[in-house]
């Protein structure tokens, strides 16, 4: 690796920050500046770039301290909506998961099943301001004698609520299409048979692992956007897997990299974290997630510049080769191929459908832009970055 040209410190960009004297560009912004003046001189005059992604990342959820009652209660059991939470944590605490479907629904017995209600859509209903029917059972101790609570909380009331999402942010996921003669329902939404259509599921050159791509900025500590208000990246999120084949720009070619994020639920916004309901398949939350990238050097500069035409992912048959636990691509393809509205496979042109939200997310990425540069947001500093990460 050559040494850099240019030399920069989190600690002096944040005092840039402060000051108002910090250049903030967003994502899709930078790719020209990189283009007209190089890395070097785009790392000399740019500070930040802003990065944004909204899309279903079903490993997400909240933990919540409900408060204790009097008699007070030690919840063995608990119900937001009629929507299970996972009690085993302490008296009144719980952590409800975005995919958790109500006690009452059908599932696919009838096939295909709507879903129409879970956690997901639970944490939107709270941070909207909404009333939610908690039910708790215990089986009684001397210290807490109560064995149920019934009773209707709101995010204002409760003591505390946490999101706290596992796996956010994937770096890189797959194109999905069906080589069945039968229309199947997925994670990655309804696929007609014999490749009738494409699904994806990525913000590509706005995405922020896409941005950093070696985890040179990003590890514990980073602050970022979060639903609409502001969180952390904790640790790597499971599933996190950098050693993948890579492009000679360092773009992973499939799924790879995650975060696991946490935030002050009470600072968020339903209009940032929204519950999906997928035909046939499930419940998920979709999340909005913005991460500025602080422009240290020239290689980090270069790789914020990244198009949709550099990134790649993989086309994946989820008819057949998915669900038998068979890995093989049917082929590559770009996201700017993806993101205009079809692309050519098996000599056929078929639509594509994204389930993320490029609108969403360069919207993500403007805000994140304004507050830096009106120095209402300062970055984090990472602790230590994410494991595969190159310094």
């Amino acid at each position: 690796m050559k040494k850099p040209k240019i030399r920069k410190t989190i600690r002096q960009i944040n005092e840039k920050i402060k000051s108002g004297d910090a250049v903030v560009v967003t994502a899709e912004e930078i790719i020209d500046i990189v283009a007209d003046e190089g890395p070097v001189e785009a790392a000399r005059q740019v500070d930040v770039v802003t990065t944004g992604t909204f899309a279903p990342m079903c490993s997400s959820g909240a933990f919540i301290n409900f408060g204790h009652s009097s008699p007070p209660i030690k919840a063995s059991h608990v119900r937001l909506n009629k929507v299970p939470a996972y009690a085993g944590v302490a008296a009144v605490d719980c952590y409800i998961g975005a995919t958790e479907v109500a006690e009452d629904d059908p599932l696919n017995k009838v096939y295909p099943g709507e879903f129409n209600y879970g956690g997901g859509h639970v944490i939107q209903e709270l941070v909207g301001g909404k009333k939610v029917r908690l039910e708790a059972t215990g089986y009684g101790t001397d210290c807490y004698p109560n064995r149920r609570v019934e009773k209707d909380i709101t995010l204002r009331t409760l003591p505390q609520a946490t999101l706290c999402s596992p796996r956010n942010g994937y770096q890189n996921y797959n194109c999905a299409v069906n080589l069945t003669n039968k229309t199947i329902y997925t994670y990655m939404g309804a696929l007609k048979p014999n490749a009738g259509n494409a699904n994806y599921c990525s913000a590509g050159q706005l995405s922020p692992l896409f941005n950093d791509p070696y985890y040179q900025t990003i590890g514990l500590g980073t602050r970022i956007f979060l639903g609409g208000g502001e969180g952390y990246v904790t640790w790597h999120g499971t599933q996190h897997n950098p050693s993948v084949k890579r492009s000679k720009t360092g773009m992973p070619l499939t799924p790879a990299g995650t975060l696991w994020v946490m935030g002050d639920l009470k600072q968020m916004r339903s209009k940032w974290l929204v519950g999906v309901s997928i035909q046939g398949y499930g419940c998920s939350l979709a999340v909005g997630l913005g991460i500025p990238i602080p422009l240290l050097n020239e290689e980090i500069a270069r790789h914020t510049a990244v198009s949709d035409e550099e990134i790649f992912t993989q086309i994946i048959d989820y008819g057949n080769d998915y669900p038998g636990g068979i890995s093989r691509s049917h082929g590559q393809v770009s996201y700017a191929e993806l993101k205009s509205g079809a692309i050519k496979f098996n000599g056929q042109e078929i639509p594509t459908v994204p389930l993320s939200s490029v609108v969403r997310a360069r919207e993500i990425a403007g805000i994140l832009k304004d507050k830096i540069s009106k120095g209402r947001f300062l970055l984090g500093e990472p602790q230590f970055t994410l494991p595969g990460g190159r310094k």
